[in-house]
């Protein structure tokens, strides 16, 4: 559905390192904004790339920014995702990676969706986050927010991982397996899938839980709804699991130690092609109805 009009006066741009393409993308977008008059936040990778002098840590790249556009593949959005912190800044993802489920925008679209975007005629998808929190002892010692998920899993010397699942004040049951997902809508199509999770529509209200190649071949991937509380209690020996965040960020985990997850209260807002929609994405991602 269409935004309502914000005048756009700064863009914040997030690059992948080490892409080629980008020596030509980057001074060539630079430029377009100059000549409208819209200012640039630039990351590190993004100043390299377009010779520009200045340049911010990629957590402060969105501020004052109306638009961020990132350039890159679905790991650089996952980043930019987090940089955002739950403000209401539509993310322009441009495909430079290899599948891109949510970096969907081609680089010949990149020009076209920007005028768009001035125009205030741009189609925003609306995807909510998942909060993440480690206790330990009684108390919490961090947090994060993930658009796609959190996974608790062994770490390369373990053989195997207990985790006992609870949702709400219900327990589900002890897992022994390599790892467990817990998934937002637009993480199942992530870890999630690869696992042999379902595919959840991204407006669907639902968080899942996945596990990871399980010792009991009866314990299956469940949907559940989008307010519930997911546990996961750690009974593997310090530092036999590690907790990790979008598979970018995370930390080893203590027996006895607690995940909890649940709702965020921040969302994400990413401008998506005008005429593609979520199954046209995945016949186009996962060659569905090909030989």
């Amino acid at each position: 559905m269409p935004e309502e009009r914000v005048e756009i006066r700064t863009v914040g741009i997030i690059s992948k390192p080490n892409v080629p393409r980008a020596l030509t993308i980057v001074p060539g977008l630079v430029e377009w904004l100059a000549k409208r008059g819209i200012g640039v936040r630039a990351d590190e990778e993004t100043a390299r790339y377009g010779g520009l002098a200045d340049w911010m840590p990629r957590e402060r790249v969105p501020v004052e920014a109306q638009l961020v556009i990132v350039l890159g593949g679905d790991g650089t959005l996952l980043s930019a995702a987090r940089a955002i912190e739950g403000q209401a800044i539509p993310l322009l993802a441009v495909n430079l990676g290899g599948l891109g489920f949510l970096t969907s925008i081609a680089v010949e679209e990149l020009y076209p969706e920007l005028e768009r975007c001035l125009a205030g005629e741009q189609r925003v998808g609306k995807r909510r986050m998942l909060r993440v929190e480690l206790h330990r002892d009684g108390h919490r010692v961090s947090s994060y927010e993930a658009l796609n998920d959190a996974v608790v899993t062994k770490t390369s010397l373990a053989r195997i991982i207990d985790v006992a699942v609870h949702v709400d004040s219900h327990f589900v049951s002890n897992y022994k397996a390599d790892g467990l997902i817990v998934s937002t809508p637009t993480g199942s199509t992530a870890y999630s899938l690869s696992a042999g999770g379902p595919i959840i529509f991204p407006n669907v209200d639902a968080i899942s839980i996945t596990p990871i190649c399980p010792h009991m071949l009866t314990h299956r991937p469940v949907i559940l709804p989008g307010d519930s509380v997911v546990r996961l209690e750690n009974e593997a020996a310090d530092g036999d699991a590690y907790l990790t965040i979008d598979g970018q960020v995370g930390e080893p985990l203590a027996r006895g130690d607690e995940v909890r997850c649940a709702r965020s209260p921040y969302e994400i807002r990413l401008v998506r092609p005008p005429r593609m929609l979520f199954f046209d994405v995945l016949r186009q991602k996962l060659k569905w109805g090909e030989r």
